[in-house]
């Protein structure tokens, strides 16, 4: 799958692509970008036996650490540095494995050190999960 670039700059999508393949725990968990625009970021994983919890379904950790990729991903677009500070997530639906999961993020109030986002987590156009955190600024991105 090749990440689309909807809007931000070579530089800044081409770092933020760099860092998250270079995540060890976005690779434990088969993190991909599915794209990058100012404010939004998709992440997806396809998921398998790895990903359950003891009922056989895929694990709510997950849902949540995708969300919280996307929503601090979506933030990177803006070439901001920033840090999880509050990350709510609310449980719709679950899910098997074996199937593609999306967690789409969006920045919702940008203020000069405080971040507010949102993401939804999907599967098969069904709606598993939505999330809400803070992010704190730790720095900008230099791409």
């Amino acid at each position: 799958m090749e990440t689309e670039n909807k809007g931000i700059s070579q530089e800044l999508f081409m770092y933020i692509i760099n860092a998250f393949t270079a995540s060890p725990f976005y690779q434990l968990l088969g993190f991909k970008v599915k794209s990058l625009a100012p404010g939004k970021a998709e992440i997806v994983v396809n998921t398998s036996e790895q990903h359950t919890n003891p009922q056989g379904m895929v694990h709510g950790g997950l849902f949540m650490s995708a969300a919280d990729s996307a929503m601090g991903n979506a933030v990177r677009t803006l070439g901001i540095k920033t840090v999880t500070v509050d990350c709510t997530t609310s449980f719709l639906a679950a899910a098997e494995f074996g199937k593609e999961i999306v967690a789409e993020g969006e920045v919702i109030k940008s203020g000069r050190n405080i971040f507010f986002t949102e993401a939804r987590v999907w599967c098969d156009n069904k709606l598993l999960a939505t999330s809400r955190a803070t992010f704190f600024k730790t720095g900008i991105i230099e791409a």
